[in-house]
């Protein structure tokens, strides 16, 4: 079997793997082995921040959509149902911009989710519950 000389390739990769490191506290950012494994934690974490990141965007426009709607006296789900009912396409992203720097407009889209909003279902009269028959004693 030939002998392996592997020359600057072993130096290079080396060298890559330090300057992603740079910075990492104490050996994590000096020694190869350590640096080696914090770079593949921290991929890890990049990894799972990128889809997280997707989440939390949405959590907070929720989040402002329901603040601004509520000050309109209006619910977050029945906005939002007012809305598909109306046919805006307006995605969370827009109706949170909205809602922080156009309150006129806002206003506006409260609006027409309150005119789509369906009926609110009659209360059906509910049958009187029925109470236990007395109990008589046997003995």
């Amino acid at each position: 079997m030939p002998r392996v000389k592997r020359g600057s390739k072993r130096r290079e990769r080396r060298k890559k793997i330090l300057s992603l490191a740079k910075g990492y506290f104490l050996t994590k950012g000096k020694l190869y082995r350590s640096a080696q494994q914090a770079i593949a934690r921290a991929g890890n974490f990049a990894y799972v921040g990128r889809r997280r990141k997707k989440r939390d965007f949405r959590r907070l426009w929720i989040i402002r959509i329901n603040a601004a709607a509520r000050a309109h006296d209006i619910s977050y789900s029945h906005f939002i149902a007012g809305l598909k009912r109306a046919g805006v396409d307006l995605d969370r992203k827009t109706l949170a911009d909205i809602a922080a720097r156009d309150e006129a407009g806002f206003a506006a889209l409260v609006a027409s989710a309150k005119a789509a909003a369906p009926e609110p279902a009659p209360a059906a009269a509910k049958p009187a519950a029925k109470t236990p028959p007395a109990a008589t004693p046997s003995a």
